[in-house]
């Protein structure tokens, strides 16, 4: 049988060149509104900056025609009196997407997990979730033959719900132990992050899974979904957190460097020696 291509057209072209300006105008207002702040309040100012930076370089790597890969997929059909047929479908996976997501997820998370002030253990284990959640994705993505692709889906799955029990509940009720103005934030912004992270997947398994949308379809969904999570998150985040009264500065090394008794000297003998 002729094999059958599933391939961006100009609309999807378009798509991402629009969010490749989109990317890139907010990156450089969130890089603006992180020097109108002292160094020691920039945190989440450089964390979301850097969110949308990497997402710049990949919707430009993806629009210009980089980044784009093809998975071969063989569909069998079974007949009851003849021989079996098959169809060889041959579908766009744009991979720099999930190493976007790979870099930006954890920073986001980053994000939400400082503001909750949550631990460093809690914070590992929702970043390392994560990262697994994405690298299973991709697999799923290369996969040619259909059950193990949902095997890396339902691993991908699992993964999301550890980072939800961190982001929802292990979060939720860290910020609830500071004031309430920050436990409420947390709570919407936080809530507002994981409903479009929930529809991430499905939008995935429709897609890269099912191929039951075209590849235009599936540019424009996540596009939308980005755009959300990423932008429009940023700014959520630094209007609000910027308008705190005791929003968060860190000293230390951060703020000022290795002071006089953390720098290295080379060649000084020690006193008596």
């Amino acid at each position: 049988n002729t094999p059958i291509y599933q391939e961006a057209s100009s609309t999807g072209n378009r798509a991402l060149w629009v969010v490749f300006v989109i990317m890139l105008l907010s990156s450089l207002a969130f890089y603006v509104m992180a020097f109108r702040v002292p160094v020691q309040k920039r945190l989440f100012h450089i964390l979301t900056a850097f969110i949308t930076t990497f997402a710049t370089m990949s919707y430009y790597a993806m629009a210009i025609g980089d980044g784009v890969g093809s998975n071969k997929i063989l569909i069998k059909h079974t007949q009851k009196h003849f021989p079996d047929t098959y169809d060889t479908v041959y579908r766009e996976v744009y991979w720099a997407r999930y190493v976007d997501w790979s870099l930006t997820t954890p920073l986001l998370l980053l994000d939400l997990c400082f503001l909750a002030g949550l631990n460093g253990a809690s914070i590992l284990v929702a970043v390392i979730a994560d990262l697994i959640m994405i690298l299973t994705g991709l697999f799923a993505a290369f996969q040619v033959d259909e059950s193990p692709k949902w095997g890396w889906y339902a691993m991908a799955c699992i993964a999301y719900l550890v980072v939800v029990y961190q982001v929802a509940l292990n979060g939720r009720q860290t910020a609830k132990a500071k004031d309430q103005k920050t436990a409420t934030f947390y709570a919407a912004i936080g809530g507002f992050t994981l409903i479009l992270w929930t529809v991430y997947p499905i939008i995935w398994g429709i897609a890269d899974g099912s191929r039951n949308i075209s590849v235009d379809g599936e540019i424009i969904a996540y596009a939308v979904l980005d755009i959300l999570a990423k932008p429009v998150f940023g700014f959520w985040l630094l209007v609000t957190h910027d308008n705190f009264a005791s929003s968060a500065s860190i000293e230390g090394f951060w703020a000022h460097g290795l002071g006089k008794e953390g720098t290295l000297r080379v060649g000084d003998d020690d006193e008596g020696a």
